[in-house]
């Protein structure tokens, strides 16, 4: 599953591919770490900013399946891509307005609608170029997606800096040139196509959902994903309240992004020594004990550190094994909707109730419960994955 693929695929396909991730990372890069300190500056109370950064979340509820199934019906992926990229990029101006809540939550609704579909979308066309016949490159899509994370780095490193330096105030500025930059690679990739297929002879997922290894595999993505949404969402804050610097915040992230792109460059290596569900299996485990490193020794920088370090298998291995076996449950014309429920059920419904939730719980009981609550996630992602290899295993 993880060997070459049969067909060369040239390098100049691949490319404008790594530079739309690159270019979309970097966006994500600093607009995720720093917009609860943006929101924070402006004078929102905590409640204010877990529903605020939740609404990301909640478009990956709708958006993602909308767009993957009108790019499965149509096989214009990138000329949809184009649109999101151009659509969100005009409705960022509307940040420089410092927009009241209610404003604020629409404008953030609209522009995520575009957004948080678009790299489902670009990794269905990856996807697409490189396996043949059911085979996944892990080292072709590998090379590819360790430029997000490249450029992710980039960015929580350089507005760590920039915004510890000259303050918040620029966060608008920083989303139109991230987006900018989407843009403009959008307009480079390839225009991968698949033959238009229309409703009446398009596969239906259902048969594919009703599978208990599909099942169990949504499950067990739903709570791994569910414990680092609390990262996502309130680990800047939880370094803030700490005393930690907007410098050393950003390089907290970056160390998890340099060893994030380590396993991307690598993982060919390393990934066909266990099971796609023992990778799971390994990663569940991992994510447990970072969480709780994370709660309870947060002032020990050197076990701070190696909690981040384990982002190389809770969040990267984690996820090339999931568009692996993505790409062997729903092949070929249900690859944009098999990549859309990856969003909904990874990051959209657990961003929604670790957002809120987790905002909720961190207002009574302080911002470390929620990383004790992602310890109970990965448990319960344990068990699921647990029977997930079982069901794999009889199999």
């Amino acid at each position: 599953m993880f060997g070459s693929t049969f067909a060369v695929v040239k390098r100049r396909q691949l490319l404008p591919f790594a530079a739309l991730s690159a270019s979309y990372f970097a966006h994500i890069g600093f607009f995720n770490p720093y917009l609860p300190l943006w929101l924070d500056e402006l004078g929102f109370g905590l409640l204010a900013i877990s529903v605020l950064v939740s609404v990301p979340s909640a478009t990956r509820l709708f958006a993602p399946y909308l767009w993957g199934s009108l790019s499965d019906y149509t096989g214009q992926r990138v000329w949809l891509l184009r649109y999101c990229a151009t659509l969100a990029l005009l409705l960022s101006l509307g940040l420089w307005f410092e927009p009241g809540g209610v404003a604020l939550f629409v404008l953030l609704l609209l522009m995520f609608s575009h957004t948080s579909a678009m790299m489902p979308m670009s990794e269905a066309a990856l996807a697409h170029l490189v396996s043949q016949d059911g085979v996944f490159d892990a080292r072709r899509y590998g090379r590819v997606r360790l430029w997000g994370s490249l450029g992710f780095l980039l960015t929580v490193v350089a507005a760590g800096w920039w915004f510890e330096r000259f303050g918040l105030s620029d966060f608008p500025a920083w989303t139109l040139a991230t987006l900018a930059a989407v843009l403009l690679c959008v307009w480079l990739l390839p225009d991968v196509r698949e033959a238009a297929q229309h409703e009446s002879s398009q596969p239906s997922v259902w048969p594919v959902l009703r599978r208990p290894p599909v099942r169990w595999f949504f499950l067990a993505l739903f709570f791994h994903l569910l414990a680092h949404i609390v990262i996502y969402v309130f680990f800047s804050l939880y370094l803030d309240s700490l005393g930690y610097s907007k410098v050393v915040i950003g390089l907290m992230w970056a160390f998890s992004v340099l060893i994030e792109i380590a396993w991307f460059f690598s993982q060919a290596r390393w990934l066909p020594r266990l099971s796609l569900s023992g990778w799971l299996v390994l990663a569940a485990v991992l994510t447990a004990l970072r969480m709780g490193l994370t709660a309870g020794l947060p002032l020990v920088w050197p076990l701070l550190l190696l909690a981040q370090a384990l982002h190389a298998i809770t969040f990267a291995a984690h996820h090339t094994v999931c568009i692996a076996l993505l790409s062997q449950h729903f092949p070929g014309r249900l690859r944009g909707r098999g990549q859309a429920l990856y969003t909904v059920f990874g990051y959209g419904l657990p961003g929604v109730l670790g957002g809120l939730g987790g905002g909720l719980l961190a207002s009574v009981y302080g911002l470390a419960s929620v990383f004790w609550l992602g310890l109970v996630c990965a448990l319960l992602a344990l068990a699921c994955t647990l029977r997930l290899r079982g069901l794999t295993r009889a199999a």
